[in-house]
């Protein structure tokens, strides 16, 4: 059997050509804290203990290649929560997290929200979570994704109604809410040859990219059903790219929606807007 400490090391080295050093000393280390069971602390603190990792060889191997550690491993966080990910599944963000915390201090108590294009299920799963008394219902137009939610949904203790659907379609059948959020696919699609091998590779394009000539589809697909059902003075929450935020703005006010704001994320984007019906 090797250490912990060997185990992080030949991890690093298989992921070294991939990853920018500190970035490959991130890997190395979740990898081997979620397949030995233990957290940061524990792995610091018991480095050369030895361990049986099984599938270690398949992991290594599925890393080198350029497989996310999240789907290596199974599990990814998000707002201090570990949710089930797989391959057809996007893998949650950190900067999303700051979208949550956006609506987690805007929204009121008991408010009834709308995630559309729920994926994993991490911002509905987080909102439920966190916002007392919220009932939070998440669409998605994949079985795959609906399913991973639910089971995300039962992992965290909460309740989501989950419902298949296409954003690019009507969905206002589903009924009013307070608040409605989405982080749909933005990624134009010419940018596939600049996106990180372990993305553009693994993670599904679906959730990820959209045409060249309507990089806002989804956007306006989703706020015409919002202006349908949000109730007077609702809030509609936008994860956007980073460069068409004025652009957005602009489609939002356009349709009528009001108090328009671009907002910065975490790392000083341009990545979130919040306008009102």
């Amino acid at each position: 059997m090797a250490t912990r400490r060997e185990i992080v090391a030949r991890v690093r080295r298989a992921v070294a050509p991939l990853y920018e050093p500190q970035e490959a000393d991130a890997v190395a280390r979740e990898a081997v804290c979620r397949l030995t069971g233990v957290n940061f602390s524990q792995l610091v603190t018991g480095y050369d203990e030895e361990c049986d990792v099984a599938g270690l060889d398949s992991a290594v191997a599925r890393l080198a290649a350029g497989c996310p550690v999240q789907y290596v491993t199974g599990v990814a966080e998000f707002c201090d929560m570990d949710f089930e990910v797989c391959e057809g599944v996007l893998i949650p963000r950190l900067e999303t997290e700051d979208l949550v915390l956006l609506i987690e201090r805007n929204v009121p108590r008991g408010a009834h929200i709308l995630d559309v294009g729920t994926g994993s299920g991490a911002i509905a799963v987080s909102l439920a979570a966190r916002l007392e008394g919220a009932r939070v219902e998440a669409l998605d137009i994949s079985t795959t994704a609906l399913e991973v939610a639910r089971r995300n949904c039962l992992k965290n203790g909460v309740e989501v109604s989950l419902h298949r659907g296409d954003a690019l379609a009507d969905f206002s059948a589903l009924g009013e809410f307070d608040a409605i959020v989405s982080n749909p696919p933005y990624v134009p699609q010419s940018d596939l040859d600049t996106m990180p091998r372990n993305v553009r590779d693994y993670e599904p394009h679906t959730a990820l990219f959209v045409p060249d000539d309507d990089a806002l589809c989804f956007y306006r697909s989703i706020a015409k059903c919002a202006l349908k059902m949000l109730c007077e003075g609702g809030s509609l929450f936008f994860e956007i790219y980073e460069h068409y935020g004025e652009q957005t703005c602009a489609m939002l006010r356009a349709m009528g929606f009001k108090d328009v704001q671009l907002l910065h994320d975490r790392f000083d984007k341009p990545r979130m807007i919040w306008s009102r019906r």
